[in-house]
């Protein structure tokens, strides 16, 4: 015990005890109510001022705070995690399992583990002695809607100059990912008999245009756009989805089709959605249809931190590893968006991330600690 703490497995045992699964289907989301009681209690115990935020009705952002200021460190993790299939596991997704000189456990990895240790380096610190605040933060919905990081951003009060997201990264930092708009396309024409096609207005003729017009506008934009800093170079577009019609002796009455962007920083969400419905507008007016975007959600917005920033250069320094980029996404353009530097790194690897079996490799817990120690000694105390 460290101040009235339990031990750092202790609570990482107790974190993935407590399910906190969020999905965009209500069959299978939860609150984080829970999780969040456990994290304010051990704050709270540390000295810690909390505040817990109503992001709904069964979802909660934490925010824990220690020393004044608007500077300092934010140390900032999610506490929800995606479904699983307890038939596909060893043991039980919601005991903390050791073995292999890992930690198994729903969450063990992603990244329930990662506020345990941030609670742990900040025990080792006398919090009266801040110079620059200190804040612990504790979100809702990373995993579906990033509904817990928005409302801090759209809060619009900044908690700290410096970011780190402890996402797992195998302790390596990273200062880029790219931008997610996933968004369907429906285009609705006239039914009829298959035999006489003058008797309706094909939906699948004019997605198959569609799709022709997309795949150019792909090919435009990867041309365009290209970044060496990430292992895909350009903006990706993936058609994931597509249905019509319902027999094949009736004309199809009426296409969708669900598509997915990658884009880099840089790049514009606004500008990306506008030619999709500008390509869809152009091609229902030729062909006589209707059509129909959505956007699910609000996309997630490029992470792009300067390479030059003060905590990428020190990340840098003391892990001896260059800034990279990454495949997927967090929550760091939110944090970004409020002006402060943001750098994602922590413990585990995301191919552990989202599978059976998910683990945290007890090697990497000291070292996490002892980083997480350096940055409040150099962001909070010196």
């Amino acid at each position: 015990m460290a101040n009235g703490l339990p031990t750092t497995r202790d609570m990482i045992a107790q974190l993935i005890a407590t399910p906190s699964v969020s999905c965009v289907s209500p069959d299978h989301d939860m609150s984080n109510r829970a999780v969040i009681d456990l994290l304010a209690e051990w704050s709270e115990g540390l000295g810690f001022s909390t505040e817990v935020q109503a992001v709904n009705e069964v979802k909660y952002n934490l925010i824990a705070r220690a020393g004044s200021g608007s500077d300092g460190l934010v140390l900032s993790g999610h506490t929800d995690t995606v479904p699983c299939d307890p038939a596909l596991w060893f043991g039980d997704p919601f005991e903390a399992r050791e073995a292999d000189d890992r930690i198994y456990g729903l969450g063990s990895c992603d990244m329930k583990s990662f506020l345990a240790l941030a609670l742990t380096a900040s025990s080792k610190v006398d919090l009266d002695r801040l110079n620059n605040p200190l804040t612990l933060v504790a979100t809702a919905d990373e995993e579906s809607t990033m509904s817990g990081a928005r409302l801090i951003a759209d809060n619009g009060r900044k908690l700290g100059a410096y970011c780190v997201i402890g996402e797992p990264t195998s302790l390596s930092p990273i200062r880029q990912h790219k931008g997610v708009l996933t968004m369907s396309v429906e285009f609705v024409g006239q039914s009829g008999h298959a035999s006489d096609p003058s008797l309706g207005n094909n939906a699948l003729d004019g997605m198959h245009q569609f799709m022709t017009a997309l795949y150019q506008y792909r090919d435009r934009i990867q041309q365009r756009f290209n970044d060496p800093a990430f292992k895909i170079p350009t903006p990706t577009m993936n058609l994931g989805h597509i249905h019509g019609g319902d027999n094949s002796n009736r004309i199809c009455g009426a296409c969708t089709l669900l598509i997915d962007i990658r884009y880099l920083p840089g790049m514009s969400f606004e500008q990306l959605h506008a030619d999709i419905d500008q390509l869809g507008a152009d091609i229902a007016g030729t062909r006589g249809l209707k059509v129909k975007t959505h956007v699910f959600g609000e996309g997630l917005p490029p992470m792009d931190t300067a390479e030059a920033s003060e905590i990428a250069q020190y990340l840098t320094h003391i892990t001896g590893k260059k800034t990279s980029s990454v495949a997927f996404g967090t929550e760091a353009p939110y944090y970004n968006m409020m002006q402060t530097e943001t750098i994602v790194i922590g413990p585990g690897s995301i191919d552990q991330a989202h599978q059976p079996d998910e683990f945290l490799p007890l090697a990497q817990i000291d070292p996490t600690i002892n980083m997480l120690e350096s940055l409040i000694e150099r962001f909070c105390l010196t």
